[in-house]
């Protein structure tokens, strides 16, 4: 399936999304977070293969969350790849309450991801199966990552209790 028809298709089985493509060829694809595993399905049967990554993104004035989910092809045909592109899917969740279900069931490779985001965002997957931390070695009163997290608290409290000791004398 060529992109635009792709686009077409995606227009007309998920009528309630916002789709733009841009002109470095990336389609970029809005949509609602209970429709997130649905459409990542449905791009996986469409040539959309593989996942990239996901990241998010702290908007922290509009009280949410947005998740980028980056598909792309594993395509033999380097043509047919350029024809592609990639996909950006972004679903926004609200900072008060951030969850969302996991899509590990349709790309097993979205496990690491979502740690790193649940660790450093805060934002919960609902059946993730290992929701545990993956980098980080403490615990923070606010997520890392989220724009509220206070550097300047965490490093007075963190490393200003940590005991000089003097160099010795040669």
């Amino acid at each position: 399936m060529n992109k635009k028809n792709l686009i077409q298709q995606l227009r007309l089985t998920f009528s309630d999304i916002q789709l733009n493509e841009h002109e470095d060829g990336i389609i970029k694809i809005h949509a609602k977070k209970e429709q997130v595993k649905r459409i990542l399905s449905y791009l996986k049967d469409n040539m959309y293969n593989h996942l990239a990554l996901i990241s998010c993104v702290d908007w922290i004035k509009e009280k949410e969350f947005e998740l980028i989910y980056i598909l792309t092809s594993y395509l033999d045909d380097k043509e047919l790849y350029q024809e592609t592109g990639d996909i950006y899917l972004k679903i926004r969740i609200p900072r008060g309450d951030p969850e969302i279900e996991t899509v590990i069931s349709v790309f097993e490779n979205a496990e690491p991801y979502e740690r790193e985001i649940y660790e450093l965002f805060g934002v919960k997957f609902s059946g993730h199966p290992r929701l545990i931390p993956l980098f980080l070695e403490r615990d923070y009163e606010v997520s890392p990552f989220r724009k509220d997290f206070d550097t300047r608290k965490y490093v007075k409290d963190v490393f200003e209790s940590i005991p000089v000791i003097p160099e010795e004398e040669e």
